[in-house]
């Protein structure tokens, strides 16, 4: 499935000069939030020796996906094993397929922030790779940051060297039909930062991944609401951080209006990173979600 025909099924109107993500994503037909689950819930156990209490592995963690009223996961890519094989992500793909259970997006880590040269090219490689492997699992958007300023290396030319390899890896996953979402993450936290790069990335193929516990604005409410309309996934935390920087429950139902309000149109991805046992407090934190939606 190509771009054009994933957006036309999620209820996107394409029209001339639509297919950039410097402008909101025009959607059309009612709201429509289909819930999904981030394997980074389970980092714990993921990381874990096999065999040690509660270790789990990719497959485990579909599998448990599959005991929830859930629609999807999101299988993060520092859980996946060291040697990657095809008949492995062939598996993991089956494996969600038989349990009914989309792959709704993936997620990396990389820096973009860099100049050009061999460090670059380096994550450049090691983006187009991963591009690759979620290509053979199906999956339509992943989760890419910009990456941390370089000391040494002001703000502005920070923003400039994401904006340009933003472009440049949204060319190589456009081939693929997959899209890029930069979250808000690192130094680009605030909204109006992280505004900033996002409407000059000129690609059909970035969009934003929508993370609600990540902002550092006063109002994480109103700085969600703001970017919402340029998101392609989101991603729900349990608590956000109050005025004061300190993490408070989050209200779920504020966040879930404000995706309806915009006419959101994809997946809610828990990713939960509480302290409390994600075996425990998961299956409330989706009970309630699937009740929002």
């Amino acid at each position: 499935m190509n771009r054009r025909q994933f957006l036309s099924k999620s209820g996107v109107v394409l029209t001339a000069g639509s297919l950039s993500a410097i402008e909101p994503i025009q959607r059309i037909g009612k709201p429509k939030l289909r819930l999904s689950v981030s394997a980074y819930s389970f980092r714990k156990q993921l990381m874990a020796k096999p065999g040690a209490p509660g270790a789990m592995d990719m497959l485990g963690f579909i599998d448990w996906a599959a005991t929830q009223d859930l629609d999807a996961v999101e299988p993060t890519s520092y859980f996946f094993p060291k040697k990657i094989t095809p008949p492995f992500l062939a598996e993991l793909k089956r494996r969600a397929y038989l349990h009914g259970l989309d792959i709704s997006s993936g997620a990396i880590r990389n820096v973009f922030t860099l100049p050009d040269g061999p460090e670059i090219e380096k994550w450049h490689t090691h983006v187009n790779t991963w591009v690759d492997h979620y290509d053979a699992i199906g999956c339509p958007v992943i989760r890419v940051f910009a990456g941390r300023a370089p000391k040494g290396i002001p703000e502005k030319t920070a923003i400039e060297n994401a904006v340009r390899n933003l472009e440049k890896a949204c060319r190589y996953a456009g081939e693929k039909g997959i899209m890029l979402a930069l979250e808000n993450h690192d130094f680009l936290m605030d909204s109006n930062r992280l505004m900033e790069v996002v409407q000059r990335v000129n690609s059909p193929w970035f969009a934003v991944n929508l993370d609600s516990g990540n902002f550092a604005d006063k109002d994480v409410y109103q700085a969600f609401e703001k970017v919402a309309p340029y998101a392609a996934t989101v991603q729900l935390k349990v608590s956000v951080r109050n005025p004061s920087g300190i993490k408070v429950p989050a209200d779920l139902s504020r966040f879930i209006k404000i995706l309806k309000k915009t006419s959101y149109r994809g997946y809610v991805v828990l990713e939960y990173e509480a302290a409390e046992d994600p075996f425990r407090a998961m299956p409330k934190y989706l009970k309630q979600l699937r009740e929002l939606l």
